[in-house]
Order: C-alpha cells, then sequence, then structure tokens
C-alpha cells in the first residue's frame, strides 16, 4: 500500500502516514490473527517523524531550531517554497552492516525527513539565515518591521 498524501502545512504528520506499530511482532502485515493488519510504510516515515522542530516567534523574527544530531551542513536543506512555505529537509544515512557484525539494538532511525511550514505574511524571506552547531539547525527569519498607523492631529476651528 503505497503512503498516503495530504497538503496541510500545519500539521506536522501531514505528509505521510506513520505507523507506531512498525518492529512490533504483530500489526504492520504480519499474518498475526489476533491484531488488524496496519499498512506498511517505509522507514523513512519514522525519520520524518522523528525531526522534531521549536518554532519560537521573537519581536524581530521567527526561529525555528531543528534537531538533527549527526547530520552535517550539507545534509540539511533549508527551502522556501511558493514564496511562504519554509521547507527543512534532509537525509540520514544507515550505518553500513558488515557479516561480522552482531546487533542487539537499532533505535537511531535513519531515511528522510521533512518538515513544512507556512510562514506569516510579515516574514521577510529574502533574508533568511540558517545556521547549525553541536547538531542544532538554527533557521531565522527576520520580520517586517510593524508599520505604526500614522497619527495626524487636526486643529479645531471656531
Amino acid at each position: 500500500m503505497s503512503l498516503i498524501r495530504r497538503s496541510n502545512v500545519f500539521d506536522p504528520f501531514s505528509l505521510d502516514l506513520w505507523d507506531p506499530f512498525e518492529g512490533f511482532p504483530f500489526g504492520s502485515g504480519s499474518s498475526s490473527s489476533l491484531f488488524p493488519s496496519f499498512p506498511r510504510t517505509s522507514s523513512e516515515t519514522a525519520a520524518f517523524a522523528g525531526a522534531r522542530i521549536d518554532w519560537k516567534e521573537t519581536p524581530e523574527a521567527h526561529v525555528f531550531k531543528a534537531d538533527v544530531p549527526g547530520l552535517k551542513k550539507e545534509e540539511v536543506k533549508v527551502e522556501v517554497e511558493d514564496g511562504n512555505i519554509l521547507q527543512i529537509s534532509g537525509e540520514r544515512n544507515k550505518e553500513q552492516e558488515e557479516k561480522t557484525d552482531t546487533w542487539h539494538r537499532v533505535e537511531r532511525s535513519s531515511g528522510r525527513f521533512l518538515r513544512r511550514f507556512r510562514l506569516p505574511e510579515n516574514a521577510k524571506t529574502e533574508q533568511i539565515r540558517a545556521a547549525m552547531e553541536n547538531g542544532v539547525l538554527t533557521v531565522t527569519v527576520p520580520k517586517e518591521d510593524v508599520k505604526k498607523p500614522e497619527v495626524k492631529s487636526i486643529q479645531i476651528s471656531g
């Protein structure tokens, strides 16, 4: 079964269907008669679901902080789509397996991740800055100055 595609940029899980039971001995396509079978999804979805991003607004800017441990800046992309959609994506490669290796546990996700955010009208998309330090990507989107309404005092005659 293919992934269900939706396009709500406000819902962080709207681009893929995530299977919370993937890797369990039941469900997810196993032949167990006690539990229903869930659609099988790729490991890329787990990596997508694991891309945690904070978004805060300051008086000067919108600031996005993404945890991308183990990735180099060359493996992460920051793009603006359609003029107002901030897209953060990247790929974490799977570790090479040697035939002599014995794995006891695999918990770190690998694969592609993608997060999209609709930026507000006051975002200066042409001045976006991105920096990466200690596995944290920081994307700063400056805001336009709010124009205060000009008040002109009118003299009352009479």
